[in-house]
């Protein structure tokens, strides 16, 4: 199994488990942030149908590239069994995804007369994405498909981060090193920012974050 910085007993403990039928994967999730707080003194209906919406769009954004692998709440997870990653097409959906969830996003709030804090308040939601390369085996677990590995853990770790904080970026895709080295992607060229996680039984997650927020400002000057 190959390892990485984050390899250690993590991995250890899911090594017999990875060891004949790992498949090469890449990792993406879509996560809607700021949803925690955006339910707090919304109305539920009405913030229930606006996040089935925003999270439809998602999935539909990232396909063909990537397959859903379960919903997680208000986030979708997604995967594509591939050894070499096409950055172009990486980006290409992820930046696809970001901008239609911002236009989704403008559209359902300009297309509502509803004064209700849910619909008032679509615009604090944003989405986030972090992306990782590792390897997977897809199991049946209670009749459902199932991603398992140690790298499966990482990518969901990679959720929980600084990169807000550290890097002041509200709107990002955080690729991980795994991910860029398995691709033709030169970050530093594209105006990445260098950026590393530390995890509990993981270690070190070196990683890159891209700002989606400049990207759509760019797309929008563009296209005026």
């Amino acid at each position: 199994m190959r390892r990485g910085p984050y390899s250690g007993a993590l991995a250890r403990v899911l090594e017999g488990t990875m060891a004949s039928t790992a498949q090469p994967t890449c990792f993406l999730i879509a996560d809607i942030s700021g949803y925690t707080g955006y339910l707090g003194g919304v109305e539920l209906d009405h913030a229930q149908d606006i996040l089935a919406d925003l999270v439809g769009a998602i999935v539909t954004a990232v396909r063909p590239s990537f397959r859903l692998a379960k919903l997680e709440g208000d986030a979708a997870f997604t995967f594509a069994t591939v050894e070499k990653i096409d950055g172009s097409m990486l980006l290409d959906t992820i930046e696809r995804c970001y901008f239609g969830f911002r236009r989704r996003r403008r559209d359902v709030r300009q297309a509502t007369s509803c004064g209700c804090n849910a619909c008032v308040r679509i615009p604090d939601l944003d989405l986030k994405f972090v992306v990782h390369h590792g390897e997977a085996i897809i199991q049946k677990v209670a009749g459902r498909q199932e991603l398992l590995g140690p790298d499966v853990i990482v990518v969901h770790r990679l959720l929980k981060n600084q990169v807000v904080e550290t890097l002041g970026m509200k709107a990002y895709a955080l690729i991980s090193q795994a991910c860029i080295d398995a691709s033709d992607i030169d970050p530093a060229a594209l105006g990445m920012r260098r950026h590393t996680e530390t995890y509990d039984w993981i270690g070190d997650v070196p990683a890159w974050a891209h700002d989606l927020d400049r990207r759509w400002q760019e797309e929008e000057s563009r296209r005026r």
